[in-house]
């Protein structure tokens, strides 16, 4: 069996692991501090804990894991797990990315007649599709618990007007409204149902949503348990607010959504344009990479790059307006 055998097949199953693990995370019910938070309030035994957290892990992620664990970067990871909701631990995204890696590294030095240099190109890219993939979960979640924001602010207005406690009124939010507000109010009264306090269950939900609305709930609601005074006021004047910041912002987006993707379509196109070149002609395309061409074949294509992405983090600032 050749190096070429060798590597397709590994390629192949890297391709098909990736996609097993985003099928999992995608399609996984509950989080592992979920997991963990309803293994206590349901009084499990230690042993049945411990049972269930073995078959769920395998050697290899446990081990990055315990590596990673402590760590300022493995707590980076978690936190940008937890904003985009998705169901994996530190060692299993790392994982994810490696595995990401290879198969693009391996497809492009496939694709590329064999080139090293094609192959480095993906082997470079590849660990940033798992991340492109986790920003972009971050970013429709954000986007979607914003708009959902000011229907949490008028049941829970309506709620501490009929004589709920603040608790209470969180519960029947967990209980009304639909994801993403619903799990995360859900996450707070766990919390505070263990002992946590409300202060910090709330700034672990600011952790988890970075939201400025969000941090205006907080911040009422934190000072109103200091001082004293009428929440359910206070929470109707914000809701106000926060709705026309809402309605603000959707229109801005409307606004805005043509330089987004043209920004977006300009970047693709050069790609799109040099993979469709390859396959008609692929003698033309490799001349950037021919020996007669020397540097000057990479000089170019490492230009063509960088000025693509200078390109479209520009449309995308001057799309960027903040509210």
């Amino acid at each position: 069996m050749d190096v070429t055998t060798i590597l397709t097949i590994g390629a192949v199953a890297s391709v098909l692991m990736l996609i097993v693990g985003i099928i999992v995370s995608v399609r996984s019910s509950r989080s592992d501090v979920e997991q963990r938070l309803g293994d206590i309030v349901e009084q499990r035994t230690d042993e049945d804990i411990e049972e269930i957290q073995r078959i769920k892990t395998t050697p290899v992620t446990d081990w990055i894991n315990t590596r990673v664990e402590g760590s300022s970067f493995g707590e980076k990871i978690s936190k940008s797990l937890a904003r985009a909701d998705v169901k994996m631990k530190p060692g299993e995204y790392i994982a994810l990315m490696i595995i990401a890696s290879f198969a693009l590294g391996v497809l492009t030095w496939f694709i590329g007649n064999q080139n090293i240099f094609v192959g480095l190109i993906g082997l470079i890219i590849g660990p940033f599709l798992p991340r492109f993939y986790v920003n972009n979960q971050q970013n429709k979640r954000l986007i979607k618990f914003d708009e959902q924001l000011g229907d949490m602010l008028n049941l829970m207005v309506n709620g501490l007007r009929a004589g709920y406690s603040t608790m209470q009124a969180m519960e029947a939010v967990s209980k009304e409204l639909p994801p993403p507000i619903s799990d995360e109010f859900f996450r707070v009264v766990q919390e505070m149902q263990l002992g946590i306090p409300m202060e910090r269950s709330l700034d672990n939900l600011l952790r988890r949503i970075p939201s400025d609305d969000l941090d205006l709930v907080i911040t009422a609601i934190n000072v109103q348990r200091e001082v004293g005074g009428n929440l359910a006021e206070i929470l109707d004047t914000i809701s106000y607010t926060i709705r026309e910041r809402v309605r603000i912002k959707g229109e801005i987006r409307v606004l805005t959504a043509q330089v987004m993707y043209s920004g977006r379509f300009l970047s693709m196109l050069p790609v799109f344009v040099i993979a469709i070149l390859y396959l008609i002609n692929r003698e033309y395309i490799m001349e950037f990479f021919s020996p007669t061409a020397g540097i000057c074949g990479y000089i170019a294509l490492g230009l063509a790059a960088s000025l693509i992405v200078g390109g479209y983090f520009a449309m995308n600032k001057l799309g960027d307006i903040e509210v």
